[in-house]
Parts: C-alpha cells; sequence; structure tokens
C-alpha cells in the first residue's frame, strides 16, 4: 500500500486523530537549541522513536509523531517531510537553531542518507559516521531535503539536516554508534557556531 497523499497535517488530521491513531511527544530542554525530530516515529518508520530519543538524551529537545495503529501505520500517517507542519512541531523548531530529523529508508546495507540545507552540518556528521565506521552517503541520493519548507529547514536558521537511516542500520548492533557519531557532530557543531 501506497501512504496517502496529504497537503498538510490539518488533512492528516480529517483522516486520522490524536489519541487514537497517533500520539505526539515532546521533551523540551530550555537551554538547549538543538531539536532533534522524528516526524514518521513509532509504527510509521519503525526504529526511529528509540533512535532519536537517544540522540536527544537528557540535553536536546525531542520531538516524535509516533504512529500507534495495529497496521499500515504508513500509508495512513507518512505525511512527507516537506508538508509536515504539525503545530506543537513548527513551534518547537522555531526556538532552536540546529534541527536534525530522523528518518528511516528502505534498504539492507547498514546506510544513512544524508540531506537538508545545513551543509557545515551535513559534513560534520559524514564524517563523524566515517569514523564510527557507518556507510554513509551526502549526495546523489533520493533524499536531498533542500526544500526551505522540509521540517529539517524550518528551524530559526532556516537550515537542518535529514537522516534516512536504512532498516538494517535501525535493526543493527551499530545504533549505539550511530546516535553517539550524531551527537558528537551536533556538539562539534554547535563548538563551530559559538566561535
Amino acid at each position: 500500500m501506497e501512504a496517502k497523499s496529504y497537503r498538510n497535517f490539518a488533512d492528516l488530521q480529517r483522516h486520522c486523530k490524536r489519541g487514537r491513531d497517533f500520539e505526539i511527544l515532546i521533551s523540551r530542554r530550555p537551554s538547549s537549541r538543538v531539536a532533534i525530530v522524528a516526524p514518521h516515529a513509532g509504527r510509521i518508520e519503525q526504529g526511529t522513536s528509540g533512535i532519536a530519543r537517544a540522540i536527544a538524551g537528557d540535553d536536546l529537545n525531542l520531538y516524535l509523531l509516533e504512529g500507534t495503529m495495529r497496521f499500515h501505520n504508513y500509508e495512513a500517517l507518512h505525511l512527507t517531510s516537506h508538508r509536515f507542519d504539525e503545530p506543537e512541531c513548527l513551534a518547537l523548531v522555531a526556538t532552536c537553531w540546529v534541527v536534525v530529523t530522523v528518518h528511516g529508508c528502505k534498504g539492507e546495507q547498514d546506510k544513512v542518507l544524508i540531506g537538508g540545507l545545513d551543509q557545515d552540518l551535513k559534513e560534520r556528521l559524514s564524517a563523524s559516521f566515517d569514523g564510527a565506521g557507518i556507510a554513509q552517503q551526502l549526495e546523489h541520493h533520493g533524499f536531498p531535503a533542500t526544500d526551505p519548507n522540509n521540517i529539517c529547514n524550518r528551524g530559526a536558521s532556516r537550515k537542518g539536516a535529514q537522516l534516512e537511516i536504512s532498516g538494517s542500520l535501525r535493526r543493527s548492533q551499530f545504533r549505539q554508534a550511530l546516535t553517539e557519531s550524531v551527537r558528537a557532530a551536533i556538539r562539534a557543531n554547535e563548538s563551530a557556531i559559538e566561535r
């Protein structure tokens, strides 16, 4: 089955209800300028909730829209990233300088596809993944995330990073190395911004 083609979050809400079909979880960290967002979490793109939570830890802002339906979560709840305008998410990312979104993509090779408009952060993520021995691709893939309306690019800086994580990597023993690599890249990025 293919995902429905919603125009925006209001359109999705005409078909699906919070508390029945999905839940939204937000953990605000007032001292943080970073938001980790998984707009297709829970049963929509399996494994992204846990990865986003691990990246956010206790110190970074976290937003999850989690599918909770028994079946067909992707088909019913997948709102394309450049149309993802859920109001609570927009309010959170507007206060953050750095936005990193966590997604799942198909693939049996452990790999991360890196997109978004924040070239510096993308290069730091790429180097961090390389250092951890995690295959990654910065360009020439199907998820460039260069639309200014993509949720990763809607933070205060108007640029962010999108991580499309293959199914095999989301299920693999390298998940911890993945989350640590992302956190290291974010720290390096923040240090560069503060200079």
